[in-house]
């Protein structure tokens, strides 16, 4: 089993790390942020296809 470390412990491994490091840190967790916020505004988009009477296609 997996033990999720707390922020303040995560904070503490980054602070360690050279600033070249951090640097590549910050640039992955900006495209992961930005990917994600897309993804939560592109399915905005398809709410309107979420019509429970085309539901009986499924079966």
């Amino acid at each position: 089993m997996a033990v999720t470390p707390s922020i303040e412990e995560i904070k503490a491994v980054i602070f360690q790390l050279p600033i070249e490091e951090l640097i590549k840190l910050i640039a992955e967790i900006e495209e992961r942020l930005e990917t994600v916020t897309m993804m939560q505004v592109a399915e905005t988009g398809f709410k309107e296809w979420n019509d429970p009477e085309e539901d009986i296609y499924n079966d």
